[in-house]
C-alpha cells in the first residue's frame, strides 16, 4: 500500500505533524528568550501578564491552559528573578494575585523584538504566522 494512501501512516497524522512542530517552536525560541533570562513557559506566562495584571493564578492558568499546580512553580521562579510578585487577596485568603513588579513590566519593552527573531528564524511573516495559528485553533481549544 503507498504511504500517501495510509491513514495509519505516521507522516499522514496532523497528531504527529504538531508534536513535532511543538517541540522545534520550543527549541526556535530558546536562544531567543535567553538573553532575557526566560524559559519558553516563562516567557508565555509573562505574556499574560503583559496583556493583564493582576491576575488570580487560576485565572493565569486558565489562559494559558496549564494546570494551576504546573503554573505554580513557574510563577515561583518569576517571582525569585524579581519579575512578578504573589501576594494573598485581603478579601479572600484563598485567592493568589499574580502582579508584575517595574523589573518584570520594563522586560516587555526588550521582549518587543522576540516575535520578529522568529519570524527572521522561520522565515515567515506576521500573515503567515497568522494563518498557521488559526489553523490550529481547532486542535488548541480556541475559536478566533
Amino acid at each position: 500500500m503507498d504511504t500517501a494512501d495510509d491513514l495509519l501512516a505516521l507522516d499522514n497524522q496532523v497528531c504527529f505533524a504538531i508534536v513535532t512542530a511543538a517541540r522545534n517552536v520550543v527549541s526556535i525560541y530558546r536562544p531567543i528568550l535567553e538573553p532575557l533570562g526566560l524559559t519558553h513557559p516563562q516567557y508565555l506566562v509573562m505574556l499574560a501578564l503583559w496583556e493583564k495584571t493582576p491576575r488570580s493564578l487560576g485565572a493565569l492558568a486558565e489562559e494559558l491552559a496549564m494546570e494551576p499546580a504546573t503554573l505554580s512553580p513557574l510563577v515561583k521562579r518569576l517571582e525569585g528573578q524579581g519579575r512578578v510578585r504573589r501576594t494573598r487577596d485581603g478579601a479572600d485568603e484563598r485567592m493568589l494575585a499574580i502582579t508584575l513588579t517595574e523589573e518584570g513590566a520594563a522586560l516587555r519593552a526588550r521582549a518587543l523584538d522576540v516575535p520578529g527573531q522568529v519570524m527572521r528564524s522561520v522565515g515567515a511573516d506576521a500573515g503567515r504566522l497568522r494563518d498557521l495559528r488559526d489553523a490550529l485553533a481547532p486542535f488548541a481549544g480556541r475559536r478566533r
